[in-house]
Order: C-alpha cells, then sequence, then structure tokens
C-alpha cells in the first residue's frame, strides 16, 4: 500500500455525484514543488461514502487542505496524443487548514454530527 499525505490548496469547489453502488466526492489539490518554475503539482482527491457529501460544502475553492491516504497513479492521452501521468488519493482522512476565506484554521471529523449548530471545534479532524 502506498500512502501519501499531501497539503495544498483546492482548485476548484469539490464535486459530488452518484455511483450505483455509492457516492463520490472529487477535488484537486495544488501541491507547490521545491522549484517554483515548474508550477504546482496537481493531486486529483477522491472521497468516498457519505463523509465526502457532508465535506463537500467546506471543500471549496482556495481552501487550504491536508489530505491523507492511498496513493495511485492514472495515465491517460490527453488533446495533444501526450500520455499523461495523474496522481490519485483516495482520502481516508482531510484536515481543514484555512484559507479561501477570512477563517481560524479549524478541521472536522468526517461524519461527526456531534453538534447540533453545526460549528466546528478546533481539535476535530475530518
Amino acid at each position: 500500500m502506498k500512502n501519501l499525505t499531501i497539503a495544498g490548496r483546492i482548485g476548484k469547489d469539490a464535486e459530488t455525484r452518484s455511483t450505483s453502488k455509492d457516492t463520490v466526492t472529487n477535488f484537486n489539490v495544488a501541491v507547490d514543488r521545491f522549484k517554483k518554475d515548474d508550477g504546482p503539482l496537481w493531486v486529483k482527491v477522491t472521497l468516498w461514502g457519505t463523509r465526502g457529501e457532508k465535506l463537500a460544502q467546506y471543500l471549496t475553492k482556495g481552501k487550504t487542505v491536508s489530505v491523507s491516504g492511498e496513493m495511485d497513479l492514472e495515465s491517460y492521452t490527453n488533446k495533444n496524443d501526450e500520455v499523461v501521468t495523474q496522481v490519485i488519493l483516495n482520502a481516508n482522512q482531510v484536515t481543514l487548514l484555512g484559507g479561501g476565506e477570512k477563517t481560524n484554521a479549524k478541521t472536522r471529523e468526517a461524519g461527526d454530527e456531534d453538534e447540533a449548530d453545526g460549528t466546528r471545534g478546533e481539535d476535530d479532524v475530518i
């Protein structure tokens, strides 16, 4: 198993869709490289089930997140007939670090519904 933890900014709002067996939430994270001239490494993040549905409203463009999970590689041919390999991260933990709007760094347990008012505590983990 290839585990990976990344931190970066979300490129666009998360999208949730239903499959025949479950729901899946996808979003892309830009991870800075050592050489700024190379541009960011884009990682496609996949989050399965109700956790993704509940978190999608918080996974918006510009937010800084930390994501841990199992890494995979996906290859495809682009419009220019070039083979492109993309990093896919099947998330098992997502932590909101802030950004995108003026908020404190807060995180939340994925699927944790014990806070009826919808607020998140400082020590909660997604």
